[in-house]
């Protein structure tokens, strides 16, 4: 059973967002918060498995949560899944570095949502393709050396040459079924070549994987 936990500070979208989740056969919702610091609390005692975390609340926003959240090792493990509908570039980029692993706008259907926690909490991670979109015109105004990482971008010549078609596609948006079809490969496949680029540079989830790719001039900012 995935245990979810919801943080916005508005009541009605939080009962909406628990009767949807709890009406899942295979997750349940253990905590609400209204608050950044009430999220971060409801985490820690719940032992949350996903966090469906609204940007904008009250004391400390959702982004401040997530990086306090991703930083715990007592919550390691712990996916964040930012849902707003502020589908802004700045946010983006920082829900990205904060530790976010997903990034959803709140548009979204009610069958993306579940889908999207049931991505999460297996370990993948996921930015709808507008989230992407946001974060490459960000690398293309203030350019690559101004945002900030630790990855080894260094080590992508290190990638096949499949593995580097499939980091590129990556950083364009394309979701692992995507590219399963672009490649007509099977969507197994297409995430082990996902998967085996992040542990390479050492990417924790396939928004940095966009990062790396950008670093390391594998992709280069334009329009989209």
């Amino acid at each position: 059973m995935i245990r979810v936990v919801i943080a916005d500070d508005q009541g009605l979208i939080r009962g909406g967002f628990k009767a949807l989740i709890d009406s899942a056969p295979d997750m349940c919702v253990v905590g609400e918060a209204a608050t950044g610091h009430e999220a971060v609390g409801r985490v820690r005692d719940t032992r949350a498995d996903v966090v469906v975390m609204d940007i904008r609340m009250p004391e400390m926003d959702g982004i401040g949560a997530t990086r306090l959240i991703c930083a715990d090792e007592d919550m390691a493990g712990v996916r964040v899944l930012i849902l707003t509908t502020f589908e802004l570039d700045e946010y983006v980029l920082e829900a990205v570095e904060a530790g976010a692993s997903g990034f959803l706008g709140k548009s979204v259907d009610p069958d993306e949502l579940v889908q999207a926690i049931r991505t999460l909490a297996a370990g993948d991670a996921l930015l709808s393709p507008k989230a992407t979109r946001a974060l490459l015109s960000r690398y293309a105004r203030v350019g690559v050396a101004e945002a900030a990482g630790v990855l080894d971008s260094a080590r992508l010549p290190e990638l096949t040459d499949r593995e580097r078609e499939v980091v590129a596609l990556v950083a364009h948006g394309l979701t692992n079924d995507d590219i399963a079809e672009r490649l007509f490969v099977s969507p197994l496949t297409a995430k082990t070549h996902v998967n085996r680029a992040m542990m390479k540079v050492g990417a924790r989830d396939r928004a940095q994987l966009v990062v790396a790719a950008y670093q390391s001039g594998l992709i280069r900012p334009g329009p989209s």
